[in-house]
């Protein structure tokens, strides 16, 4: 069982930045593609972005693309998402998220097998 532990949500202003890590329990992180996920009050869990297992390859939802940027750390078992130019609709609970299929990289909640708690992101206009 691989456990994902985030963290580094918080409160922040509209424009600003967040950084979040994922830490994972696993000896073989570096086979797993890792994905951030996102779900604000009342609506959905939605893709936000998706990196490989090398970190050759990665996708970002369309609303995120050229803000957010995800980076992965094999070295130290952990995956990163930095957000810069935080908006008030960013606002949510962010997941890490790891799918043990080799050569899938997927945006698709349903594609991945383990799960963190959930770190609370808010942006205040």
């Amino acid at each position: 069982q691989v456990q994902l532990v985030e963290s580094g949500g918080g409160l922040v202003q509209a424009g600003g930045s967040l950084r979040l890590s994922c830490a994972a329990s696993t000896r073989t992180f570096s086979s797993y593609t890792m994905g951030w996920f996102r779900q604000a009050p009342g609506k959905e869990r939605e893709f936000v972005t998706t990196i490989s297992g090398r970190g050759r390859s990665t996708f970002y939802a369309d609303s995120v693309k050229g803000r957010f940027t995800i980076s992965r750390d094999n070295a130290k078992n952990t995956v990163y998402l930095q957000m810069n130019s935080l908006k008030p609709e960013d606002t949510a609970v962010y997941y890490c998220a790891g799918d043990s299929t080799i050569g899938v990289v997927s945006k698709t909640s349903r594609a991945y097998d383990y799960w963190g708690q959930g770190t609370q992101v808010t942006v205040s206009s």
